[in-house]
């Protein structure tokens, strides 16, 4: 990897915002899935979450390999799994819906560590996720029609939060927050994809890079690597 390439990694690093994510629920056009990762990645999310309408899509064959790259996504069996752990990290959870409680999206303080439900293209978000979330969350239209795309609503709702952390200097730091364990299989996997393949086919770990992204590793590494 050239040393331009490890330091832009580096500076997307430490921008990233694990404290900021989406939840799809039973989304299942992959364009939107596609375009939903990409604005992550855009916003500065390290990773998404999902429960999947059927077993294929889980395998997000069909999103946009850029963004794939860069923004994991982890899947859970029901929503109520994927609610209770992001709760667990503090997180306060939003779903998107019209409600009589709900309030305008912009009224949120976004820089507290923030979960946004994003429902299905077909019936939005279900009521066993409604249950579990703390506010519900609009996006105010004054035309005939009342909903938007839901790659468009995370568009707008994410570009909110990013402006809010920004003022907060959220995205201004030093270091990375993720884990160093984190921080290295990143720029291992996205600075040398071929043999971070081949490390992985064989279950080998990754070894150490220098200050400009180059492998460091001993003689018997490479030798296995080379194996057939």
């Amino acid at each position: 990897m050239n040393l331009e390439r490890y330091n832009r990694i580096q500076e997307v690093l430490k921008a990233r915002q694990p404290d900021l994510t989406l939840l799809l629920e039973q989304v299942h056009k992959p364009n939107n899935v596609s375009a939903v990762i990409r604005t992550a990645d855009a916003a500065g999310v390290h990773k998404v979450h999902a429960v999947w309408p059927d077993e294929k899509m889980r395998t997000l064959s069909h999103t946009s390999a850029g963004a794939r790259n860069w923004v994991e996504v982890e899947t859970h069996d029901t929503v109520a799994d994927a609610v209770r752990e992001l709760k667990s990290q503090g997180m306060q959870v939003l779903a998107t819906n019209l409600s009589d409680n709900a309030v305008d999206f912009r009224e949120i303080d976004y820089t507290k560590p923030t979960a946004i439900i994003l429902g299905g293209e077909k019936n939005g978000i279900t009521q066993d996720a409604l249950g579990e979330a703390d506010q519900d969350i609009i996006i105010p239209m004054v035309g005939m029609v009342q909903s938007l795309n839901v790659s468009v609503a995370s568009a707008l709702i994410l570009f909110e939060a990013q402006r809010q952390r920004q003022l907060a200097g959220m995205y201004d730091r030093d270091t990375s927050v993720l884990p160093e364990e984190t921080i290295h299989r990143i720029l291992f996997e996205r600075g040398h994809p071929v043999l971070a393949k081949v490390a992985k086919k064989k279950n080998m770990p990754y070894p150490p890079l220098d200050d400009e992204g180059q492998i460091v590793a001993d003689e018997s590494w490479w030798k296995e690597m080379q194996k057939n």
